[in-house]
């Protein structure tokens, strides 16, 4: 079955695609210079060895963005979908594990953002509703910086049928909801839990809020409103990880 491919751009996410077993790369598209950049910084292993490379300039990368707001960094690459894993099996005999779910979070920049932050500290995997999903988006894979081919997504056809799932199964939800009385350092964070995460507009929707055990948030100076949401889950991952370090 052939899957179908789409564009990334930028040094990292196309770099981390090359060096991904897992990830087809039909294609890549690079100048010069960001040749010499992928042998000078991977000696060991010669990651375009089994992939047919293209020399272009930089102008004639430049069409490759020339609808979204970012720099392909003389990097860009024709890939494939990965295999998503599937959550049912995924949690079989697993402990302790930390789990995001974003509900109505939409926006490339920020779910990219979260990827990374989440790759960074450890976090076992992000689920997301599969038609919400930006999977194509060369801004997400931007953003997460090559952190796409570390993170594990599950991608669900519903939100609130995953969570009910996941509760059955042991989990406790716990909301980030800035009037929530409980500051999210108070938890312990054991056991396995989901981290449930809203859009910046609407916040966590009503009819998923209530599959929520506990409300809590981070506590913010109360002179500012709120904190963008790849920023407050980088503040929550980073304690996570911590705490289970500890």
């Amino acid at each position: 079955m052939n899957k179908s491919t789409f564009f990334i751009v930028g040094k990292h996410a196309v770099i981390e695609a090359l060096k991904n077993k897992n990830r087809k790369v039909l294609r890549v598209f690079l100048t010069e210079e960001s040749k010499k950049t992928i042998h000078r910084e991977n000696q060991k292993n010669n990651l375009l060895k089994n992939t047919k490379v293209y020399f272009k300039t930089k102008k004639e990368l430049d069409k490759y963005i020339s609808k979204e707001q970012i720099t392909h960094q003389g990097f860009v690459a024709e890939i494939e979908h990965l295999d998503y894993p599937v959550l049912k099996e995924f949690i079989k005999e697993k402990k302790n594990l930390n789990i995001v779910c974003l509900d109505g979070v939409t926006d490339p920049r920020n779910i990219g953002s979260l990827i990374r932050s989440a790759a960074s500290f450890n976090i076992d995997g992000i689920i997301v509703k599969d038609r919400h999903f930006p999977s194509e988006s060369k801004l997400l894979y931007k953003s997460a910086s090559g952190c796409m081919e570390l993170i594990n997504i599950f991608s669900v056809s519903n939100i609130k049928t995953s969570i009910k799932y996941l509760k059955e199964k042991n989990f406790w939800v716990y909301a980030f909801v800035s009037r929530a009385e409980k500051n999210f350092t108070d938890v312990d964070w054991k056991g396995n839990n989901i981290l449930l995460f809203g859009s910046e507009e609407k916040g966590i929707r009503k009819h998923t809020l209530e599959y929520a055990d506990f409300n809590v948030k981070i506590d913010i100076n109360s002179m500012v409103e709120s904190l963008n949401i790849s920023n407050s889950a980088a503040i929550v991952f980073h304690h996570i990880s911590n705490n289970n370090k500890k």
